[in-house]
């Protein structure tokens, strides 16, 4: 409640024209999740919807459409989320879209999965991760991919034509810091960068032999990411085995990109200038 309190005072200080305020997986799956949202309204006068998993998986692709290879004819967009991972293949053998805020209409299948960074460490540890324990997690993920319809269909496309995968996550950010070395986390290094399987796997490799206070102390991981980053990669490595591809394209942006991008495309659609744009 303190936290949403500073977003409010935020939004009343820079007076957005409109905006949307969305909950996920947390007030999806809690018990008491209606309730929490009863008492933001009441307490901070913030209206949060919690959207669906389909819409969540639409914002996503939306917010990251521009990072798909232009001679792309599809992409799988995959983020690793707490409590819940979002996939969605993009098929663009029938045309792809002129603006990026229909990309999602190009989506032929998607698929929430029931597990995340947070309920993969729970359910295995993520502090003393041997590779045999990695190995489980992987094969955990697996088995709920194989759910994803569609799934032998994409792994044909990937074969016969150019695909790529696209991932936005903290777990995927992560990676790509250590790969490139950095000192500290920068974001602008960080966006856009192709990855290739082999520097994934050495990434990965490195990764999983660090010990979990080296991990700590490193500065794209730290204390909050520690015990979650082996988690988020064997979701990210169940990805890759059953989808193959020699790419990965890495983002550093999501939903809330996406929704931006949506309440854009919806103003260019109805000819409307915001009162906030025209001052």
């Amino acid at each position: 409640m303190e936290a949403l309190k500073q977003c409010r005072n935020k939004l009343r200080e820079h007076e957005p024209a409109r905006m949307r305020l969305i909950a996920t997986e947390a007030c999806r799956s809690a018990s008491n999740g209606e309730a929490f949202i009863a008492r933001v309204r009441a307490e901070l006068g913030l209206e949060l919807e919690i959207v669906d998993r389909q819409t969540e998986a639409e914002l996503a692709v939306t917010g990251c459409a521009d990072l798909i290879e232009a001679e792309s004819l599809g992409a799988l967009m995959f983020d690793i989320g707490g409590g819940s991972s979002e996939l969605a293949w993009l098929d663009f053998r029938g045309g792809r879209p002129r603006h990026q805020g229909r990309m999602a209409t190009s989506i032929r299948s998607w698929q929430s999965l029931p597990v995340g960074v947070v309920s993969i460490a729970e359910r295995f540890g993520g502090i003393d991760v041997t590779p045999e324990s990695f190995e489980a997690m992987v094969a955990f993920v697996a088995g709920h991919l194989r759910e994803f319809k569609g799934r032998g269909k994409l792994r044909q496309m990937i074969a016969e034509h150019p695909v790529h995968l696209i991932g936005t996550s903290g777990t995927v950010t992560t990676l790509a810091g250590l790969h490139l070395g950095l000192e500290r986390y920068e974001r602008q290094k960080v966006d856009g960068l192709w990855m290739v399987k082999a520097e994934i796997d050495a990434t990965m490799a490195a990764l999983l032999a660090m010990p979990f206070d080296r991990r700590v102390a490193h500065p794209c991981i730290g204390r909050d990411r520690a015990d979650l980053v082996l988690p988020g990669c064997a979701i990210f490595e169940a990805i890759r085995r059953e989808w193959p591809t020699e790419r990965v394209r890495v983002a550093d942006r999501g939903l809330r990109e996406g929704i931006l991008i949506s309440l854009i495309d919806a103003d260019r659609s109805t000819g409307r200038r915001p009162q906030a744009a025209r001052r």
